[in-house]
C-alpha cells in the first residue's frame, strides 16, 4: 500500500459521521460510474442495502480510500435457513485502486463474517478479486423469496459468491440458494 499512514476501521452505521457518509457515497458513485453500463451505477437502493451492519473503511492520512459493509441476511440453501453476512458497497477511490486498500477492507470483512455468521455471500462479476480471498462461486441455481413463493434469478447464477465460516453447516451447493426480496437488486 502506498501513501501516508494507513488504518482500517470498523464502524456501525450509526457511528458514521455525515462527513464520512458523504465521502463514502462520493467514492461509491465514482467507482461504479461506467457510461457503457449505466445499469451498474450506484443507486440509493444500493446505499440502503449497505446500511444497518458493520462498515469497514480504509483510510490514508485520515481520508477514506476504500469501503465495504456487511449486513445480516437470511439466505436459504436447499431450504435450510442460514444466518448470512452479506457484503455490500465494496469500492476504492478510483485513483487509488490497485494499491491493496480494497483487499485490506475485504480481509477485515472476511474476519467479521467468520466471527459471527454461518455463511458469507455477495454478488459480483469480479470473481478473481474475491476468490483469492477465499470466496467461491455458488455453483447451484439462485432465487429470490417473495410473498408469492420462490422465483428463480437465473441472471445471477454464477455471480453469487460465498465464504464458508467455522459454523457453516454441510451444504449441497448444487441446491438452490435463495435470498429474501428487497427493492433494487435483490442480490
Amino acid at each position: 500500500m502506498t501513501g501516508g499512514p494507513f488504518r482500517i476501521r470498523r464502524l456501525a452505521t450509526a457511528d458514521l459521521t455525515p462527513a464520512e457518509i458523504a465521502a463514502i457515497l462520493t467514492m461509491l458513485v465514482a467507482a461504479f460510474d461506467d457510461p457503457n453500463e449505466p445499469e451498474e451505477a450506484f443507486s440509493e437502493d444500493d446505499w440502503q442495502h449497505a446500511l444497518g451492519g458493520v462498515h469497514v473503511v480504509a483510510e490514508v492520512d485520515g481520508t477514506i480510500v476504500a469501503h465495504a459493509s456487511v449486513v445480516e441476511r437470511e439466505l436459504h440453501a436447499g431450504g435450510r435457513a442460514l444466518r448470512t453476512g452479506y457484503v455490500e458497497a465494496v469500492a476504492s477511490v478510483p485513483a487509488r485502486q490497485g494499491r491493496g486498500y480494497g483487499t485490506a477492507v475485504m480481509t477485515e470483512i472476511g474476519a467479521i463474517i467468520r466471527e459471527g455468521f454461518e455463511l458469507g455471500a455477495l454478488g459480483t462479476g469480479a470473481h478473481h478479486f474475491y476468490e483469492r480471498l477465499g470466496w467461491h462461486v455458488w455453483p447451484g441455481p439462485t432465487a429470490v423469496r417473495t410473498e408469492s413463493g420462490e422465483r428463480r434469478t437465473p441472471v445471477e447464477d454464477g455471480d453469487i459468491l460465498v465464504l464458508r465460516t467455522p459454523t457453516t453447516p454441510a451444504l449441497d451447493e448444487r441446491s438452490t440458494l435463495s435470498c429474501p426480496w428487497r427493492s433494487g437488486d435483490v442480490w
